[in-house]
């Protein structure tokens, strides 16, 4: 493959999922998440911040959950301040809704949660880069627990009831169950141009573009060789990447010299994985 190396400038997002119930999903993603209603029609709903679409839901009452697949591990909504993390965590407990866990990575805080299907997410504020753990010149992230206590004093008083996400909140990275690691790191690598910036021994790799810790990260822990899952499942249908022009042309380039087929849209083309995970390409506006 060639050296083609993707642009830092990439933004991530909108992810659009399948859920079973929309106006379920609309309550929990406005109420808990924080996020705004932008647009609905009968089965579909865009959810964002300031009229820019973060998720995209589409309800299909006959979806299934599946195990045991590619798709979705979570997707990771970034916050721009430890204050806006500490009033999430409030909005959870005020709603009682249940988590999948804690952790401070070194590099970043977040919170675990699923939504009503099950679709994974992870609530995250970074750190300052200078706080970043390194060894040897190598970004080390960690898993260690999360001090809550410590994070909810960062909040605006225990009175203060904030029902939105702030102004800045975005889609940091996304987080993908993939059939193998060696496999998938080089088609991310070699093919759409992200770093390799850490592997989580031979059953987890992180890439990013630029020297961000992560824009994307693929496991095997559905097991190695997993299949796609069903059409119609519960789950990840896509997800974005927007570029900025002249590297949106690169990359398009560089797909076409390599051979590997894509598919032109209105907004630019798409394309899937090794593992079947769908990823929509445009050009990033400005």
């Amino acid at each position: 493959m060639s050296d083609y190396q993707l642009s830092p400038q990439i933004s991530l997002g909108p992810v659009e999922l399948t859920i079973r119930n929309l106006d379920q999903s609309i309550d929990f993603y406005t109420q808990v998440i924080g996020f705004d209603l932008i647009s609905r029609n009968l089965n579909h709903a865009t959810l964002g911040m300031e009229n820019i679409p973060l998720v995209q839901l589409v309800e299909n009452p006959a979806a299934q959950q599946t195990r045991g697949t590619t798709g979705l591990y979570h997707f990771a909504i970034l916050v721009p301040q430890r204050n806006a993390l500490a009033e999430a965590l409030k909005r959870i407990i005020r709603t009682e809704t249940p988590v999948q866990g804690f952790a401070d990575h070194g590099v970043s805080e977040a919170i675990y949660l699923p939504d009503p299907d099950g679709n994974g997410i992870e609530i995250y504020r970074d750190r300052p880069r200078p706080e970043w753990p390194f060894k040897n010149g190598e970004l080390q992230m960690i898993t260690d627990p999360l001090d809550l206590e410590d994070l909810l004093s960062e909040s605006n008083g225990d009175d203060h009831e904030s029902s939105n996400m702030p102004t800045g909140t975005k889609i940091g990275h996304m987080h993908l169950h993939v059939r193998d690691i060696p496999e998938t790191v080089s088609f991310y690598r070699d093919v759409l141009g992200f770093d390799l910036k850490q592997r989580y021994g031979s059953s987890a790799a992180f890439l990013a573009a630029g020297d961000y810790h992560h824009h994307i990260g693929v496991n095997t822990w559905a097991g190695v060789g997993a299949p796609p899952p069903p059409d119609g499942s519960v789950g990840l249908r896509s997800f974005s990447i927007r570029l900025p022009e002249n590297d949106f042309n690169r990359l398009e380039l560089n797909l076409r010299q390599n051979g590997i087929e894509y598919r032109s849209t209105e907004h630019g083309f798409n394309l899937k994985d090794p593992s079947g995970n769908l990823i929509q390409f445009c050009v990033l506006e400005k």
